[in-house]
């Protein structure tokens, strides 16, 4: 089974009805049992979501099955629904602060744009950040091939899950192996998978967090009241 069929059915026995579904600009959020998130990312014009008005009161599986569209919208629906169904756990260890201590004099390779990369390029031996939209200094998404399997510690986003990159980050992961963000389903599933850390997300005002994603909420420390962060390890 592939990874989004190993997530899915791991959650068979746990369904819930869908409450409420907003898709922002930057965060999907499914409300089922929890309040689920994931990175919205655009999808051209024309491509429609299945069901859209007629989502609410849906099984949260039923809409999990969407994160295997590749329509984006309907995948990021469909994460933040498998997301919805996961009750969070874990410590409350800050991860960037994880990459910078242990990543003095070594190659890190970080998949997506987070905070602090200056502090790590300072500590490490090598930093390369793959973005699909590089910016200054930055190495296209195609680098992975030839950086990843290069890297001592490999931090990826949990949005690598909606757009369907995920696997085949993990098939080239030679080293310490993180996924996080709110995309990032804490499950042990990604365990048995080969990463090594999820830092994920575990929402405490779901009402909030939901005007939020409809108002445009951006980035992640917008949402800081609303969000707990929490960490699993392997």
């Amino acid at each position: 089974m592939g990874l989004l069929d190993e997530l899915i059915s791991s959650l068979s026995h746990s369904d819930e009805k869908v409450k409420d579904v907003r898709v922002g600009i930057t965060w999907t959020g499914v409300l089922s049992r929890n309040l689920g998130m994931a990175k919205t990312y655009p999808a051209p014009h024309g491509f429609k979501v299945k069901g859209a008005g007629r989502l609410i009161g849906k099984s949260a599986l039923e809409l999990a099955e969407y994160s295997r569209s590749w329509n984006l919208i309907e995948a990021g629906i469909g994460v933040a629904a498998l997301n919805s169904l996961i009750e969070p756990k874990g410590e409350k260890i800050n991860v960037l602060d994880f990459i910078i201590e242990q990543g003095r004099g070594r190659k890190i390779a970080m998949v997506g744009h987070f905070p602090r990369t200056d502090e790590i390029r300072e500590v490490a031996q090598e930093l390369w950040v793959l973005e699909k939209n590089p910016q200054l200094g930055d190495f296209p998404d195609t680098a992975a091939d030839y950086l990843i399997p290069q890297a001592d510690i490999i931090a990826i986003t949990g949005s690598a899950l909606v757009n369907k990159s995920l696997e085949h980050l993990l098939e080239l992961s030679q080293g310490y192996t993180i996924i996080f963000g709110p995309s990032a389903p804490m499950s042990e599933v990604l365990l048995h998978w080969g990463v090594d850390m999820i830092g994920g997300t575990k929402v405490i005002d779901a009402e909030s967090a939901l005007l939020k994603i409809s108002q445009g909420g951006n980035s992640v420390p917008q949402f800081k009241e609303e969000l707990e962060f929490l960490v699993m390890k392997r």
